[in-house]
């Protein structure tokens, strides 16, 4: 099983960006598809990017699409969450995830090894 350490959140006025990080370890992180969801207080997790074991086709959630970027060096078994123009109902916590196999998906059923997230506030 794959153990993943989130990094980068915190307060962020809105426009502003940050960028996340997950860092991975064992040795399958480059035959797992990854990928990032969030949780806002008294609402349900749900899905924001993913990304193949490969760095290639990324989906995204439509409310993050344009603004959010998914990447991962495999070098260093780590994956990126760049958050750009960010808006106060971003805010939430965000877990990564590794999927169960190589290719991205957006159901959070096909991931099966999560961190335990990091915190992003955006202020209005």
């Amino acid at each position: 099983q794959v153990q993943l350490v989130e990094s980068g959140g915190g307060l962020v006025q809105a426009g502003g960006s940050l960028r996340l990080a997950c860092a991975a370890s064992g040795r399958t992180f480059s035959r797992n598809a990854m990928g990032w969801f969030r949780q806002a207080p008294g609402k349900a997790r749900e899905f924001v990017a993913s990304i193949n074991w490969s760095g290639g086709s990324p989906l995204y959630a439509n409310s993050v699409k344009g603004r959010f970027t998914i990447s991962r060096d495999n070098a260093k078994n780590t994956v990126y969450l760049q958050m750009n123009s960010l808006k106060p109902e971003d805010t939430a916590v965000y877990f990564c995830a590794a999927a169960r196999m190589l290719y991205s998906s957006d159901y959070s059923s096909d991931f099966g090894s999560w961190g335990q997230g990091t915190q992003v506030t955006v202020s209005s």
